[in-house]
């Protein structure tokens, strides 16, 4: 099997578990997240061993503020929802990305740290979550703030991306773990949901002052 047929079987079973997980809600969901952030500080430590006390409180707060923002947004009215909102603009912004990547190529978007990301990328990222997440936001009825929200929270999540990109150029390694295969760690598949979930939830709650 290829390296790619890998990559995308991988990633429609997290996806299903994701979203079978979501819907049943309660202690399934809990547990997802729970495990999830147990393995993305297990893998920064990995990566930032030595580097300091500050790293380490660092590692506790990447951790463990999307995974209480996950929990807080599930637990609400039409929670589920929302919490897929923000599955659907973190994947459409990986899979749109990728694909104008790979179609249109062009200028690097930040070579320094990541040599593979490009303006095209970028845009096309942005394009896709727009289109996608401001379809579901249509269809669920949800607040209408999520329809400027979603470009701006895919630009984020492309942003969450190079942070854990310079993070390994930092620790000279190329993938988070080996947990993912043909992904690499958790970290390598969820490092755009972690500032897509804690957005949200901020904006949530601004919404209810």
């Amino acid at each position: 099997m290829s390296q790619l047929a890998v990559r995308t079987l991988v990633a429609v079973l997290l996806a299903a578990v994701s979203l079978a997980c979501l819907a049943l809600g309660g202690w399934s969901f809990a547990l997802l997240v729970a495990v999830a952030a147990g393995l993305i500080f297990a893998e920064w430590r990995a990566l930032t061993r030595g580097w300091g006390p500050s790293w380490f409180v660092g590692g506790v707060l990447y951790a463990l503020l999307p995974a209480t923002a996950l929990l807080w947004l599930r637990i609400g009215d039409g929670g589920e929802w929302l919490v897929l909102w923000v599955f659907v603009v973190t994947w459409a912004t990986d899979i749109f990305a990728y694909a104008a990547g790979r179609s249109f190529g062009g200028p690097k978007l930040a070579p320094r740290f990541s040599p593979n990301k490009t303006w095209a990328g970028l845009l096309g990222g942005v394009a896709g979550a727009t289109i996608a997440a401001g379809w579901l936001t249509v269809e669920a009825g949800l607040s209408r703030d999520l329809l400027w929200a979603a470009p701006l929270f895919a630009i984020a999540a492309q942003g969450g991306d190079l942070f854990e990109s310079a993070i390994k150029r930092r620790a000279r390694v190329k993938d988070s773990g080996i947990v993912l295969p043909g992904h690499g760690g958790v970290m390598d598949r969820l490092d755009g949901l972690i500032p897509v979930s804690v957005l949200t939830l901020i904006l949530s709650l601004a919404q209810l002052r």
